[in-house]
């Protein structure tokens, strides 16, 4: 194993350059433990790792800690030496979400990822406004965007096909495969993702097979899964944490715990750019005020009248609009409380600092 075979490339070493006077090493964190970390190294070693206060503290947002994923500095310690990350690189690439519940912050779930694999069915968990979730994060991240829809053996082959469609009608630049198990070579179109270096990263709601897909990649019965209910043809997805996993034949997989609401952690601009279609029927409105309601002359409405643009999509564009305005509203209203508090230590600072100077003058 090699550095280059776990994602190495020059802009990484270009970043670790000031690091090499120290003695520290390159390590890529391949588990998160919550309070160590497994770190792999260049030469194939495995060591658990933790992180150092500065690192800690120098961290703005949780989302700038370490994750699995991001490649670090690591001092090698020894059998009364812990092994500890001094720094981590800056992320070339972070798919992430907003954190779930009332929290306004982001969570990642893979750092320095090529490719977002999303697996689905063409029955319960099959929706089109989760996807547009999907591909709006994948797209604000700079992955390829990857979507199977696995378990074609318990559905019909018209079901299959109108499913894989109607996401490659969603977004067009994912690749989209119809999978199952068990259909000897239809996971063949997954080899092409792995390279050494590439790192894939699997994502989806629990029960929809992914790590049994995982599992299968890896030769072996490396994710335990539970046995198939004869109910719902689902096997209870395991996965407890993320995990990067290196294949032997080449290219990385990382394994997520199945994500069964997709907050948005994105912008304006990634936004307008997964609904381009709505962008432009938006500008050849009557008026420029439309509301895109039952306004006269609006071109989106006569779109879904004549059958060019499904209602639901027009709701899931207002929807994550709504989401992501409130969500910039709350970053501002925690920046503002995180400025305020700065400013309020600077003074206590400053002031403890004048009481010291009262009492000591020669000092």
């Amino acid at each position: 194993m090699t550095l280059e075979d776990l994602g190495w490339n020059e802009g990484f070493a270009k970043e670790f350059a000031p690091f090499l006077e120290k003695g520290w090493e390159p390590a890529r964190l391949i588990r998160d433990n919550k309070i160590t970390y497994g770190a792999l190294l260049g030469d194939g070693r495995e060591l658990e790792v933790v992180m150092s206060g500065k690192v800690y503290h120098d961290a703005k947002t949780e989302a700038e800690l370490p994750a699995v994923g991001d490649w670090v500095a690591l001092e090698v310690g020894d059998d009364n030496k812990e092994h500890v990350i001094r720094a981590r690189l800056p992320r070339q690439s972070c798919f992430s979400r907003k954190m779930s519940g009332r929290r306004t912050e982001e969570q990642v779930i893979a750092a320095n990822v090529h490719i977002v694999v999303v697996v689905t069915d063409a029955g319960p968990d099959f929706n089109l406004r989760r996807m547009e979730r999907y591909f709006a994060l994948i797209s604000r991240s700079r992955a390829k965007a990857v979507v199977l829809v696995n378990k074609a053996d318990l559905f019909s082959e018209g079901e299959n096909s109108r499913a894989a469609e109607a996401i490659r009608t969603l977004h067009p630049e994912a690749e989209v495969h119809v999978t199952s198990l068990k259909k000897a070579g239809s996971l063949n179109a997954l080899k092409e993702y792995f390279k050494p270096g590439i790192s894939v990263t699997f994502i989806g709601s629990s029960g929809t097979g992914k790590s049994s897909v995982i599992n299968r990649l890896l030769g072996g019965e490396y994710q335990w899964t539970d046995e198939v209910n004869e109910v719902t043809g689902k096997g209870r997805h395991t996965t407890t944490a993320r995990e990067l996993m290196v294949l032997r034949r080449g290219g990385i997989i990382i394994d997520n715990p199945g994500i069964r609401e997709v907050h948005m952690w994105t912008d304006e601009t990634t936004l307008r750019e997964q609904f381009a279609d709505i962008e432009e029927l938006a500008r050849q409105c009557r008026f420029d005020d439309c509301r895109h309601g039952e306004n006269k002359g609006c071109a989106i409405q006569a779109a879904i009248v004549e059958g060019r643009m499904d209602s639901s999509r027009l709701k899931g564009f207002f929807k994550l609009e709504e989401e992501i305005a409130k969500l910039r509203l709350s970053r501002q209203k925690r920046q503002m409380t995180v400025e305020r508090i700065e400013r309020r230590d600077n003074r206590n600072k400053a002031r403890r600092f004048d009481a010291r100077r009262s009492r000591d003058p020669e000092e």
